[in-house]
């Protein structure tokens, strides 16, 4: 009766449906291995009985007819032989039950249980013997150990809920699912995965030698499993970079390790952050345009959408055989908390809108230009996210022109939204600096580079001095006239290199972290200065003039003293540089001043509107 689902070649994993009753361990053997036993079992029987039956006839009834007759030779012969067959048989089962004993205690309390829950899941019959299709190691706990898990062909059992079921029951931690199920051979493999180390500080000599190793097209992200690197190739494999992370998941510290890797290759950076506090390494570098304001956001994000339309008509007068570096150098855009941006960027431009303009903030709009022009243009957007919904990122569409997502103390829900091709989800971790980098399909659990923000700035600073192409070339501003809202200053095509920073000097470090509030002035000074000259009602003056520090704190600057202004000339590495000269007094643009005052690193309190 046929009771398992073996074949005359195949050897049998599950009991068929319907079968009543307990089933021998022979049923699940192939057809040919019972027919050869039960041959073999037959030919030695009618062998022995034939040989003893025929051949010594004569001498067995002679003998069994003396053992009748006098049995106390016979029975003092076999004594010794008894006692040393039934010594063997103490010690073999002595030492059988000894050595199964770990493969019994794993039956017991691993292994049926894990059968017991499965059995409804995977529609199994009650017969079904558990070491048919459950292959647990006894070091099943270990980190080279590998379990099967030979599962159904009819493919109708959810895949989530047996992989949650063997990592509960079995105990199991940071171990991954491989699932086989093409072919009439179908089972999944379990394999613990090898934890990435505590800790990937780029001080360690090593990690430095890594990241001077790099390609400059991939910036290592950090340290995987068994100690690979983690790297993301963006003219390869991923041209833009999501990272979605709660508070405290470390996206600053991820946003830092890959800006400063690319400004050491001379790459342009422009970090558009309205927390205007969240990157102060980066304040004041070469190659690095920090846009804290939410009208400069605005303006610049149409800027660089224009520079995407610049280099793709570059790129096709080249050709397909030039050079990518000829289309420019390579720009990476960091746009912070993109919630809160994208939300801002479309209150200012419900403001700033006129008849007959567009609902949609030309802004997002020029960003998703960004995210569509791929990697040829060598444009590239890291973009951080609390939640990266797709009504956050402006559709559906747009999400998913990032191929590559680094996530970070995640949801179930943030998991099954960004990376539904991997499951089941790997558990979040609070384990500082760790994260998981989902590319190709796949999950890899990752130990962020840790970058101090000293270190930052000495590995941006130490590199390929940033590419240049010619002169800055204004932007129109888009919005009313400049008489009604304060301007941007004179943004340039992203690409060409900012305005020339005034010198460092000894009297003005370079390190954005001497940032200080000016010192309060003196009464008697206050008083000198608020008589020297007398209140007089200004007329509009054009942004493009030229005046100095005095007459910008009294009347283009309002709320930043005279004091202010002179600190932070003296150290503020962003302030910008004199336009002019007038005997000795330094004269600076109108216009670059106002977008200094927007921009300067300051708490981030209120909103970040314009009135």
């Amino acid at each position: 009766m046929k009771r398992t689902d073996a074949t005359f070649y195949r050897s049998g994993t599950r009991v068929l449906p319907k079968v009543e009753g307990r089933v021998s361990r022979c049923s699940y053997r192939a057809g040919w291995k019972r027919l050869t036993f039960r041959i073999s079992t037959l030919a030695a029987i009618g062998a022995g009985g034939y040989q003893a039956g025929w051949v010594h006839q004569d001498a067995t009834v002679a003998t069994a007819q003396q053992i009748w007759a006098d049995p106390d030779p016979a029975l003092a012969a076999l004594e010794q032989p008894g006692i040393a067959a039934a010594s063997t048989a103490a010690v073999g089962t002595a030492a059988y039950l000894a050595l199964t004993r770990k493969r019994r205690e794993l039956m017991r309390e691993w292994v049926l249980p894990l059968h017991e829950a499965l059995a409804l899941p995977l529609r199994l019959p009650e017969q079904t013997d558990p070491r048919r299709y459950l292959h647990i190691p006894r070091n099943f706990s270990e980190d080279d150990a590998v379990i099967r898990v030979d599962v159904p062909g009819r493919l109708d059992f959810s895949k989530d809920l047996v992989a949650d079921i063997i990592t509960t029951k079995l105990a199991l931690e940071g171990v991954t699912f491989s699932w086989h199920l093409a072919g009439r051979e179908t089972y999944v493999t379990v394999k613990k995965t090898r934890k990435p180390p505590a800790k990937a500080a780029f001080k360690d000599p090593k990690i430095r030698e890594i990241v001077a190793a790099a390609k400059e097209s991939a910036p290592v992200i950090g340290i995987g499993s068994a100690g690979r690197i983690v790297t993301v190739d963006l003219d390869a494999e991923s041209p833009h970079i999501l990272v979605n992370a709660s508070t405290g998941g470390g996206k600053s510290v991820t946003l830092r390790c890959i800006a400063c890797q690319m400004l050491h290759h001379g790459s342009l950076v422009y970090v558009l952050d309205t927390k205007r506090i969240s990157h102060p390494w980066a304040s004041g570098l070469p190659g690095v345009t920090y846009c804290r304001d939410i009208a400069d956001i605005h303006d610049q994000l149409i800027a660089l959408g224009m520079e995407g339309q610049r280099r793709t008509r570059v790129a096709d007068d080249l050709g397909i055989d030039a050079d990518p570096k000829a289309i420019g150098p390579r720009i990476l855009i960091l746009l912070e908390e993109v919630n809160a941006t994208m939300k801002q960027l479309a209150r200012y431009w419900e403001k700033i809108r006129e008849s007959g303009d567009p609902k949609v903030s030309p802004a997002v709009d020029a960003l998703n230009e960004i995210l569509y022009m791929g990697r040829q243009l060598r444009m590239h957007v890291l973009l951080v996210a609390q939640s990266a919904t797709a009504r956050a990122l402006g559709g559906p569409e747009a999400r998913e022109q990032f191929s590559t997502r680094i996530l970070a103390r995640y949801s179930v829900n943030a998991w099954r939204m960004l990376a539904p091709e991997v499951h089941p989800a790997p558990k979040s971790t609070k384990h500082h600096g760790r994260a998981q980098v989902v590319s190709g399909g796949s999950a890899r659990e990752t130990q962020i580079l840790f970058f101090t923000e000293a270190e930052a700035r000495e590995w941006a600073t130490t590199g390929k001095k940033t590419a240049t192409a010619g002169g800055p070339v204004p932007v129109q501003r888009m919005g009313p006239p400049t008489d009604s809202l304060p301007d941007a200053g004179s943004t340039t095509i992203p690409g060409l290199p900012p305005a020339p920073e005034q010198p460092a000097s000894k009297e003005r470090p370079a390190d954005a972290r001497n940032l200080a509030p000016a010192p309060a002035a003196a009464p008697g000074e206050l008083a000198a200065n608020a008589t020297a000259t007398p209140p007089t009602t200004p007329a509009p003056v054009d942004d493009d003039q030229a005046v100095g520090l005095r007459a910008a704190a009294e009347h283009h600057l309002p709320g930043i003293t005279l004091n202010a202004l002179r600190f932070a000339r003296a150290n503020d590495p962003t302030f910008p540089a004199p336009a002019d000269k007038r005997g000795a007094e330094l004269l600076y643009r109108v216009g670059d001043l106002k977008k200094w005052a927007r921009n300067r690193p300051r708490a981030a309190t209120g909103t970040t509107d314009l009135d």
